[in-house]
């Protein structure tokens, strides 16, 4: 697996400044829906809740970025570094809106799912070029030290990345929610398209992203899917354990291993396309493949979970 995974490395994805705009407009786009469910009362929720908000907010922001990083050391002889960094990406960035919409169907607590999702997306400007900078930094050490030398260097601007996320996820939110307490009638009316145009939109980012290498996308996509699928469990199961560990109402562990388990590998692309955090000479095949294949695998693993706890009470 080690060495099909490194023929991953070389390949560059060809991709359009105009395509990169267009990846930029869906993912504000995305923001905007979200924070059209958000008001004030979403975070008292929280507030009202403090136990199952803590465990929450730790095992997305502080536990899945640590397990992932134990997860890449136990695999670190059958994946490539950039593999290894793609999934990191990926448990650095926040949760992803779909979560939302999942934890209703699965009869978790909405309440605290958007409350969740909307705190986790506002820390993200610090919580997503931290964790990506800390355990990402450890994860080239070790291999630097086991392998006497980088075998590419990783290391990417921390205040680039500050910038574009926070004008990725921070200026749509503020625009949505703005909207929102202004124009409520319209808001109500746009919500559940927005919803559902989301989706569509995320799986048109995913195919901008490959439409000029759908042929490499096929070819390797067998070698990244147990490790997406691998990853993806053992998400939900950090949410869930935490959840039952730490006793929280059945209702909200459900609420809490699913928003774990869906991230928003969306703002990992944009971040990847950036030519400014992740220059244009860097080897980023595995990181690549790992975000886009995340983003299509955590919706069908998120709706499997979801439907099965929909038919238990």
């Amino acid at each position: 697996m080690y060495e099909a995974l490194l023929q991953l490395d070389p390949i560059r994805i060809n991709f359009a400044a105009a395509g990169m705009h267009t990846i930029n407009i869906v993912l504000g786009f995305i923001m905007f829906g979200v924070a059209l469910n958000l008001k004030l009362k979403d975070f008292t929720v929280l507030i009202k809740n403090p136990k199952s908000t803590i465990v929450g907010l730790f095992s997305q922001v502080i536990a899945l970025p640590l397990m992932t990083f134990l997860l890449v050391l136990i695999l670190s002889n059958f994946i490539t570094p950039t593999v290894a960094m793609g999934m990191i990406l990926v448990a650095a960035c926040p949760g992803g809106n779909i979560s939302n919409f999942m934890t209703s169907y699965a009869k978790g607590n909405t309440e605290l799912s958007i409350g969740l999702t909307a705190s986790t997306t506002l820390l993200a400007t610090i919580s997503t070029p931290f964790n990506f900078a800390f355990w990402g930094g450890l994860y080239m050490k070790f291999i630097s030290n086991r392998a006497g030398q980088y075998l590419q260097p990783l290391e990417i601007d921390n205040s680039q990345m500050f910038e574009t996320v926070f004008i990725l996820l921070g200026i749509p939110l503020i625009l949505g929610i703005l909207f929102a307490k202004y124009f409520p009638q319209i808001t109500e009316k746009l919500k559940k398209p927005i919803q559902y145009l989301s989706i569509v939109f995320f799986i048109v980012m995913i195919v901008l992203a490959f439409a000029n290498n759908l042929e490499l996308f096929l070819k390797y996509i067998y070698y990244v899917f147990f490790i997406v699928l691998i990853h993806n469990f053992l998400a939900f199961m950090t949410g869930y354990l935490l959840g039952f560990l730490f006793k929280v109402p059945k209702r909200d562990r459900r609420t809490i291993t699913i928003e774990t388990g869906i991230q928003n590998s969306g703002l990992g692309l944009v971040l990847l396309f950036n030519t400014k955090i992740f220059p244009q000479d860097m080897a980023l095949g595995g990181m690549l493949f790992i975000t886009a294949w995340w983003g299509i695998w955590h919706i069908v693993s998120g709706l499997s979970l979801s439907t099965y706890w929909s038919k238990r009470p």
